[in-house]
């Protein structure tokens, strides 16, 4: 079970909206076959392990094999068919599950089929780790959105840019390393639009100069003014050969938001979300987000989207980076106004870890929220 965790792990944020699934056939202490789900519309991952095994070492060597799979087998037929009939043809005899399937359509399903066959079934095999890895998934079936992780990158007394905006680099090279990692295991990246105005990111995933991972980009901007004040924006590139919806930028607007046509030509789309006062309705929106596939959502600025989603409690995970530097009162805060009258009403957070990044300190906790 362990290696079919690294093998889902290498595949996070690029199999949505399938869990990143990891599968590996064995017999005794022989490995036939390893395998991870593929990007739709490929196979799953208990297919995938299958066929290397058959490649490898013929099919008369799978009938009464054993396999290892991260989550239970499908039992439905979608964009392929399901899982369970794959191992009960090959002839598997025993298959050992980290964790049970919590979508609708499964839910139990799929081992009951496998024990109808004749086949063993255990479940619970690394539990806890299985449910981590699939996180995403479990909070699409169960909350209907994704999971969302906020990263904050600021000084020791948490500013992330001076007064002027200045803001690169306020964490060292190991911290920034982290982050480009963190970028290449998630669905989709988001920026509020003041980011994607004032510091015209790219949002892509590298490893030292090389592009290692292409994620949804997501700009939270209810009036679509970044169309307005950074036309050239990097997140908003010239279509290359047409967008399947899977790459380029997303656009989260409200209803009737003006400049829908200056985004003809561009690799982007704009997804309308009703208004919640002043600002988008945030629970709609992520549920909308979840609507299109999306299971793992990496938000990395600025303060006030930070501050508008703890707010509206949609934040599962925090990774905070601090530099040993300090800007003071009139640098730009990390958190804009959390609406915290009494001592009593402070977000608390879960399960603190910290760790050293290079000179940084990298600080993460889970937040436990009810949506």
């Amino acid at each position: 079970m362990k290696q079919a965790l690294a093998a889902a792990r290498r595949s996070l944020g690029r199999t949505f909206p399938n869990p990143s699934v990891g599968a590996v056939v064995f017999r005794g202490n022989t490995v036939l076959g390893r395998g991870a789900t593929k990007p739709p519309p490929g196979p799953h991952a208990e297919v995938v392990a299958l066929e290397a095994a058959r490649r490898r070492f013929g099919a008369a060597k799978l009938r009464g094999a054993s396999i290892a799979v991260t989550l239970e087998p499908c039992c439905f037929t979608g964009r392929t068919g399901p899982c369970t009939e794959a191992l009960i043809e090959a002839g598997i005899r025993r298959v050992y599950l980290g964790c049970r399937d919590p979508h609708a359509r499964v839910r139990g399903r799929g081992i009951a089929r496998l024990r109808r066959a004749g086949i063993e079934v255990d479940v619970g095999v690394l539990e806890d780790a299985c449910r981590e890895q699939h996180r995403g998934f479990f909070s699409l079936c169960k909350k209907g959105r994704p999971f969302v992780t906020l990263k904050l990158a600021t000084t020791l007394d948490g500013r992330i840019a001076t007064a002027r905006g200045e803001s690169r680099w306020i964490t060292g090279e190991a911290s920034r390393a982290f982050v480009h990692d963190m970028r290449a295991h998630s669905d989709a990246v988001m920026v509020g639009s003041q980011t994607a105005i004032d510091d015209d990111p790219e949002l892509f995933a590298r490893k030292g100069e090389r592009i290692v991972h292409r994620p949804v980009r997501i700009v939270v901007d209810t009036s679509l003014r970044t169309l307005r004040k950074r036309p050239d924006a990097r997140l908003l590139p010239e279509t290359q050969g047409g967008s399947d919806g899977r790459a380029g930028t997303w656009l989260l607007c409200a209803r009737g938001a003006r400049g829908a046509t200056r985004l003809e030509g561009r690799d982007a789309m704009r997804i309308e979300v009703a208004r919640r006062g002043k600002h988008l309705d945030l629970p709609r929106a992520l549920a909308k987000l979840g609507d299109l596939g999306l299971t793992s959502v990496f938000v990395e600025g600025g303060g006030g989207l930070a501050a508008a989603l703890l707010r509206a409690q949609c934040v599962d995970e925090i990774h905070w980076f601090q530099a040993p530097k300090l800007i003071g009162g009139d640098g730009r805060p990390a958190l804009g106004g959390l609406g915290v009258s009494r001592l009593i009403d402070a977000i608390e957070l879960k399960n603190l870890r910290v760790r050293r990044r290079g000179e940084d300190l990298h600080i993460s906790a889970r937040l436990d929220q009810p949506r």
